[in-house]
């Protein structure tokens, strides 16, 4: 006869069942309230001149352009963060130097600066009456007003996710793995492709899902740098502002939900994320212990 499989007993709180049941009902009641009542407001608005005003209101032309202009700032600013965070996140993670510290402070920067603050700061340096705005107009380069000033707003405020989603994962990890692969003979490029990257891919994947949503929804230093040209540096929350301060209230709920839309979407490749990884270390427990892991690195 077999013994009995062990299992481990479920841990209890000390609260009462009445006190449990109260904490729950006000989370999802503030979660009905403040973020999932909003939300289905949006859609309804959007939808309440029926479905021909809300594809017309998606097909207009100023909307169009603002569409192009949200996916071409999306397309430029997040490669760029990725190359940036995980250089930042291999300097910060990996090697121990003079100003590291200060390096680290100046990553988390756009999080106390108002976005607001951060257009100002680009409109001073590239505009017309700034630092370098005589020699711009002078060789005629346009940054701000233009599309090149929506981008270097829309990366400054979004360099941060990145970096701050590897840093600490990177750190946990430690460097054994790369030593060991420079030991067996990987050159620096062979040990970041197959040793670094797979064991961070999970939080780069993460971090870029993040820094594409908050891109495509910067509205306060975009705001400054763009000039609100319609049908040309309008990016869709732009767009959206302009169309309720005209009171077009449903065309300007119907683009809204493009941004809650991708809200949603956001929300459900974060989940996806989450679940394939927690699903990657439970088959990585589940291993038998004389397995080898097979490397690849050489």
């Amino acid at each position: 006869m077999s013994a009995p499989a062990l299992t481990p007993a479920r841990v209890r709180t000390t609260e009462s069942p009445a006190v449990r049941w109260l904490l729950t009902s006000l989370a999802l009641g503030f979660m009905g309230l403040f973020l999932v009542l909003p939300l289905a407001a949006v859609f309804v608005e959007a939808l309440r001149g029926g479905w021909g005003a809300y594809m017309a209101a998606l097909r207009d032309p100023d909307a169009q352009a603002a569409i192009r202009l949200t996916l071409l700032t999306a397309a430029i600013a997040v490669p760029l963060n990725l190359v940036f965070g995980v250089a930042a996140a291999w300097c910060i993670a990996k090697f121990e130097f003079r100003g590291k510290s200060f390096l680290t402070t100046l990553i988390d920067l756009p999080f106390s600066v108002s976005p607001v603050v951060a257009g100002l700061i680009y409109v001073m340096v590239f505009g017309a009456q700034g630092w370098l705005g005589p020699w711009l107009a002078a060789h005629d380069i346009k940054i701000v007003f233009a599309v090149p000033g929506i981008v270097l707003a829309t990366v400054f405020v979004t360099f941060p996710f990145i970096a701050r989603e590897l840093i600490p994962l990177m750190q946990a990890q430690g460097n054994d793995e790369e030593q060991a692969a420079q030991v067996l003979g990987a050159s620096g490029w062979q040990t970041f492709w197959h040793v670094t990257l797979p064991n961070i891919k999970w939080g780069l994947i993460y971090g870029v899902i993040l820094c594409n949503a908050r891109a495509m929804g910067e509205f306060g230093a975009v705001s400054v740098v763009s000039g609100h040209i319609r049908g040309q540096t309008n990016t869709l929350p732009l767009h959206v502002e302009i169309l309720y301060n005209e009171y077009q209230g449903q065309a300007a709920f119907a683009v809204a939900s493009l941004l809650a839309l991708l809200a949603i979407v956001t929300l459900a490749l974060k989940s996806m994320v989450e679940w394939q990884h927690a699903r990657q270390i439970k088959g990585a427990d589940e291993e038998p212990m004389g397995k080898p892991a097979s490397s690849g690195v050489l």
